[in-house]
């Protein structure tokens, strides 16, 4: 009888601290930050009126393809959508000599 007894108190804490593990992963799943699903299912970035026309692999050269574009009179902006990529935008009217401008731009994609 006292083997039973000895393990019925060693067990008491292992199923309490079981059931306690098996109750914090539940509420992680059920209460936790959807930041991991938003990430898998990202829908595209919605630029209002501004066409999207280059992308590059640095901020600096991004910003060097608008100077670019703001010497030929075209207006710009950078977006940042992640880390080692920028993207330029301009308005549509904009957007056909702002593509040429951008293919002959040498500041690396």
């Amino acid at each position: 009888m006292a083997v039973a007894d000895s393990l019925l108190h060693a067990g008491g804490p292992v199923i309490a601290l079981t059931a306690f593990a098996l109750l914090a992963l539940f509420t992680r799943w059920a209460f936790g930050s959807d930041l991991a699903r938003d990430r898998r299912h990202r829908e595209p970035a919605d630029d209002g009126l501004l066409t999207h026309i280059a992308t590059l692999s640095q901020r600096e050269s991004a910003l060097a393809l608008r100077a670019v574009l703001s010497d030929a009179g075209i207006r710009s902006t950078v977006r940042s959508p992640a880390a080692h990529r920028a993207e330029v935008l301009v308005f549509p009217e904009d957007a056909d000599r702002a593509r040429q401008l951008a293919a002959s731009f040498g500041g690396g994609s």
